[in-house]
């Protein structure tokens, strides 16, 4: 099959839920691919499912504008930093730092990562008013095709227009930058992940609204007051604050798992071992509440025996058992001198005996054994006023310092706090995504926990280059443009920076330890325009429009990013490398089942020499062959597209091939 597609400034995030309502209600839709909703409604009533009458949600000036910013299509390429990702630490590496605007960087991911990452944090702007944050925006839609896309009135278009051309860090504005994002987010979300946002008072009401909504109140987990300066700040108004939040959710309650925190050596003074592993008394066995007396539960009142050696003994026929050790006692679910009820049936104590422990604290009792939650080993569950003295803001200073030998980054999330997050969310072989990495802290405590406990967490960073002011920031400054050389100094260049420094030290600090199997390194990427008349609106080109852009112009850096784009909205990963194929003196790029030819002077002899290598190499499977229209004649095109649907392959592959532009 031949297709043509204008794909390079039509990248946008999959809209999987779209595609699921398609597959799932196929006969609610017409034959132009859209929703009949008024017969999905039908068909939901059909199954009595029912729909809420109950109206509540949130609404902003800028909500429209926010849905179609998270649907709208990039306007970027990604480009490699070669030289870097080549290094010998870096070579191999499967962590990412990509430098440019997150929500680009959050599209170009959303088919590559779609349901890959397990667990995300992100320090957003608390538009505490001195922060910075102001609402800025370079899409430059017109009044009327906001007006269309949206489906809203003029009126509202204009305001909405107005509004994010003004520079404004209202609550609106910061729900129009925070909405696009974490809508694509939740996309890149596995079934069972979990988001961790840290974030103050100034948002905190509007974020939990805003989370409800793109994320479902029923995957709400925890608004964690986070204590980050147990003195307080004496300089807020009435109270001295000691706290901001974090705020978690699910992608899905009924699936995710989150893990526990490690018990200490005292702690684990309270468990015991047996056979089965460690255990500690857990609750009364003997029933409490509305539902447990006698004669709403009958068949739960029956008599326990225990022998002197703590053996207990429960029989069908409420007989004594024949063989105990010593005197025997008869235990009945008494409270007060009123009948109850037991927890647990007969049968499920003959089953679970093992599981039960006597108490002579006192009046005889018996409780379940509490086996640990997860795993083999005691945990516990963290508590939702989180804090440890490692939390304090001062420690994440320290750590920059101590990288850096200055200050060159003001608040920067101390990494205990991190490892805490992560310790919760992740186990020791998923990804992380942090799309506001700042400092680097997520990273830094992902590969302090490897070290630790020879996990594989990798690790996915997002930053801007944005820029230091020299006068409110000389120290950052200074140290970005005569340290690091950097003509330009912006924040990524201290995130970079700090990520280099972080591995040398765990590798100092672990110097009698082998870590030949971490991963310590990461490959950068980074967000380049479009280049100019390379956008045009049309799904097939003809020669006219082909002859609007100059191919010409094109260097070999700029192909390359081309196929980095490609590949990545085709499914490849970033740090997984496309393997160079010789067709005979052409070079072709292969991964994953697709094949892309993107240079010029490809002959009828590659073209031979492409079929005979999907008969011949049994490593050499493309389902699909995606070519660069602009450095194919439009013969060689009908040439390739022919031959590949008329060409009976011996392997009875069905291939695809795409031109595009």
């Amino acid at each position: 099959m031949n297709k043509d597609q204008k794909i390079t400034g039509n990248i946008t995030p999959a809209n999987k839920d779209f595609e699921t309502l398609k597959r799932h209600f196929p006969q609610c839709f017409d034959k132009s691919g859209n929703l009949d909703f008024e017969k999905f409604k039908k068909q939901l009533s059909a199954t009595e499912i029912n729909f809420s009458k109950e109206s509540y949600g949130m609404d902003w000036l800028g909500k429209s504008y926010a849905r179609l910013l998270a649907t709208d299509e990039t306007t970027t390429l990604l480009k490699e930093d070669e030289t870097f990702n080549q290094k010998p630490e870096n070579a191999n590496s499967e962590n990412l730092l990509i430098k440019g605007d997150n929500l680009e960087v959050l599209k170009h991911l959303s088919n590559a990562y779609y349901e890959k990452i397990k667990m995300i944090y992100i320090d957003p702007p608390y538009n505490t008013g001195s922060d910075g944050f102001v609402y800025a925006d370079n899409r430059k839609f017109t009044k009327d095709e906001l007006q269309e896309l949206a489906g809203i009135s003029e009126e509202r278009s204009k305001r909405i227009l107005d509004f994010t051309q003004s520079n404004s860090n209202s609550h609106s504005a910061w729900l129009t930058f925070m909405y696009p994002r974490l809508y694509i987010s939740k996309q890149l979300l596995k079934d069972d992940g979990v988001i961790f946002i840290s974030i103050d008072d100034n948002e905190v009401a509007q974020l939990r609204l805003l989370m409800d909504e793109v994320f479902g109140e029923d995957n709400f987990v925890a608004q964690l007051p986070t204590v980050m300066n147990l003195k307080g700040n004496n300089d807020e108004y009435g109270f001295a604050g000691t706290h901001e939040y974090t705020m978690v959710y699910v992608k899905n309650k009924d699936i995710a798992l989150l893990n526990q925190f490690s018990i200490n050596e005292e702690e684990l003074e309270d468990w015991q071992e047996d056979e089965k592993g460690f255990f500690k008394q857990g609750a009364n066995l003997k029933a409490t509440g509305g539902n447990a007396p006698r004669e709403k539960r009958p068949n739960l009142y029956f008599p326990i025996f225990i022998d002197d050696s703590n053996t207990v003994y429960v029989t069908l026929d409420d007989d004594k058992p024949k063989k105990y050790t010593g005197e025997l006692v008869t235990l009945y679910p008494i409270t007060k001198e009123k009948e109850m009820s037991w927890r647990w049936s007969k049968n499920k104590f003959i089953k679970d005996i093992d599981d039960v422990i006597v108490s002579r604290n006192g009046a005889i009792g018996i409780y379940k054994k509490q086996r640990p939650a997860l795993g083999n080993l005691p945990s516990k569950k963290p508590k939702t006023i989180f804090y440890k003295p490692e939390y304090s803001s001062g420690n994440g200073t320290a750590e920059i310092k101590s990288l850096f030998n200055d200050k060159v980054f003001t608040n920067p999330k101390p990494s205990k706090l991190l490892k805490d997050f992560i310790e919760i969310g992740l186990t020791d072989e998923d990804i992380i995504l942090d799309f506001f990495a700042g400092s680097g802290t997520t990273a830094d405590a992902v590969m302090q926990l490897n070290a630790k406990d020879d996990g594989s967490r990798k690790f996915i960073l997002a930053q801007l280059p944005e820029k230091i002011d020299p006068k409110n920031n000389k120290t950052a400054y200074d140290f970005v443009k005569e340290e690091l050389k950097a003509a330009d100094p912006t924040i990524f260049e201290i995130t970079k920076e700090r990520l280099i420094r972080a591995s040398k030290t765990i590798q100092e600090e672990n110097k009698d330890k082998d870590l030949s199997n971490q991963d310590l390194g990461f490959k950068i990427f980074e967000t380049m325009p479009i280049w100019e008349d390379y956008n045009f609106e049309a799904d097939e080109l003809d020669e006219q429009q082909m002859l609007l852009f100059d191919e010409n112009k094109l260097t070999k850096d700029d192909i390359k990013a081309l196929l980095v784009t490609w590949k990545t909205y085709d499914g490849v990963s970033l740090t997984h490398s496309l393997q160079e194929t010789d067709l005979n003196g052409y070079t072709a790029n292969y991964s994953n089942g697709k094949l892309y030819l993107m240079d010029k002077g490809f002959k009828t002899k590659n073209l031979k020499t492409l079929l005979e290598k999907i008969d011949s190499d049994k490593n050499f499977n493309p389902t699909t062959i995606i070519a660069f229209g602009y450095h194919f004649e439009s013969k060689n095109l009908r040439e390739i597209s022919e031959n590949i649907k008329s060409y009976a392959n011996k392997k009875s592959i069905d291939i695809d091939f795409i031109t595009r532009y």
